[in-house]
């Protein structure tokens, strides 16, 4: 499986992030392309690869993810508790045949990221 990948977790409840809208932009020379946008689904995840095997291209890509519009529709978060709204992470593919997963665990007030298998 090569491709991107990708899920939310929204780890102030320590549940999946359903709803939550997902931007893929290339870098196109000096500035950002959009590839695609997803929304994830109830397991946090979206439907299909952000990126399909066979569209994944070396270089370097953009994840926005718009977990702002998240929690404010969550109950019980008020607006002043979102410190961080759409965290943005950037990643190189050296290595078009690999499988780049790259999961979102966030909460209103931080986000991390990592490498996934």
């Amino acid at each position: 499986m090569a491709g991107i990948s990708t899920h939310v977790l929204d780890t102030d409840r320590g549940r999946p992030a359903a709803g939550v809208r997902i931007e893929l932009s290339v870098l196109d020379g000096e500035r950002w392309r959009l590839v695609r946008s997803a929304v994830t689904n109830a397991d946090g995840r979206t439907d299909a690869p952000i990126l399909p095997a066979d569209e994944a291209r070396t270089g370097q890509y953009e994840l926005v993810f718009h977990v702002g519009d998240y929690f404010r529709q969550r109950p019980g978060t008020a607006e002043a508790d979102i410190f961080i709204d759409d965290p943005v992470v950037r990643f190189a593919i050296f290595d078009a045949r690999q499988h780049y997963h790259v999961p979102m665990l966030c909460a209103p007030a931080s986000f991390t990221t990592y490498r996934g298998s």
